[in-house]
């Protein structure tokens, strides 16, 4: 699409936040802006195109085709150029507040935590707040937190993610339950007969662990539901049950004895974490000086591969 007219930065973060809203009013909210103001900046982008960009109704606002090729040939560059210039402003900016993080509470506190020391040196100031995968979207979509640790892409077009970590998936137990599966001579009828612990019903991790190992998905229903996954772990280490954890979760455990793995027969799936956000938030200097602190403490660590035992 041909844009005779200029347009300046606010009108298209404007636009860009509208459309991925479909709504004025949530737009206005998100941008901290009346909205008077949204709806004229949406006025002036569609006297300059003569292009209609917005239906819009009772609840919201329905892009029209122009919207779709504006929003296709902006979006990203915008979002990349704003968290440039934040992450540049934070340099220089006294960036007062706190930063807002939200996850899986063993993920936040065994892999997030220890990454946060560089930041809480300089000064700033986190809080970190355990949640599930609904409780975290709803959390960054509401602006009640900034970033967010996600165990599944981002799927929610409103929201942004990047891949920051990988672990392997190791099926663990206590060592006398795991040598008592290791040697029975069917390896599914062992793991059926034993208690399964799970994240949840779905068994997101276990799930991902038998098929790659090739043996089904059809399991009792879990004997103990924790989304803390520090708690079944606690409960293996007692004698009790079988479950899949990543490594950074098990590996110290078996290489003390209290855990031991089960062999996998075909190979070790590797699971990937994100982290999200609101492409507004990145606008806030101190919002974008965690996540590029948060990125760039991963991009240095090794990412794991998957690997077929010998």
């Amino acid at each position: 699409m041909v844009m005779d007219a200029v347009m300046s930065l606010p009108q298209l973060r404007t636009f860009v936040e509208v459309y991925r809203q479909r709504s004025i009013t949530a737009a206005a909210r998100s941008l901290g802006l009346t909205q008077p103001a949204v709806s004229q900046h949406i006025a002036t982008l569609e006297a300059g195109l003569e292009r209609e960009l917005f239906e819009r109704h009772a609840r919201g606002v329905t892009p029209t085709q122009a919207a779709d090729e504006l929003a296709a040939g902006i979006s990203d560059s915008l979002d990349i150029a704003e968290a440039a210039l934040s992450s540049a402003r934070a340099r220089s900016t006294d960036m007062s507040g706190a930063v807002r993080l939200i996850g899986n509470g063993d993920f936040l506190a065994e892999v997030i935590a220890p990454r946060l020391l560089p930041l809480l040196r300089s000064g700033m100031r986190v809080r970190l707040q355990a949640g599930d995968r609904d409780e975290t979207r709803a959390g960054l979509l509401d602006g009640h937190h900034d970033l967010g640790l996600l165990g599944y892409a981002v799927q929610d077009k409103r929201l942004r993610g990047r891949l920051i970590h990988q672990e392997r998936l190791h099926a663990v137990a206590s060592p006398a339950v795991a040598s008592r599966i290791a040697a029975a001579p069917d390896l599914a009828r062992a793991l059926m007969a034993e208690p399964m612990l799970a994240y949840n019903l779905e068994r997101p991790l276990v799930d991902d662990w038998l098929t790659a190992n090739r043996l089904g998905t059809k399991s009792p229903a879990p004997a103990l539901i924790g989304q803390d996954l520090r708690c079944l772990r606690g409960m293996m280490e007692q004698g009790f049950g079988w479950t899949v954890l990543p490594g950074y979760l098990c590996a110290r455990q078996i290489a003390q004895g209290s855990l031991a793995e089960i062999p996998a027969p075909v190979a070790l799936p590797v699971h990937d974490y994100f982290l999200a956000w609101l492409p507004s938030a990145l606008r806030h200097p101190r919002i974008a000086f965690a996540h590029h602190a948060l990125v760039e403490g991963f991009d240095e660590q090794p990412q794991p591969i998957a690997v077929r035992p010998g």
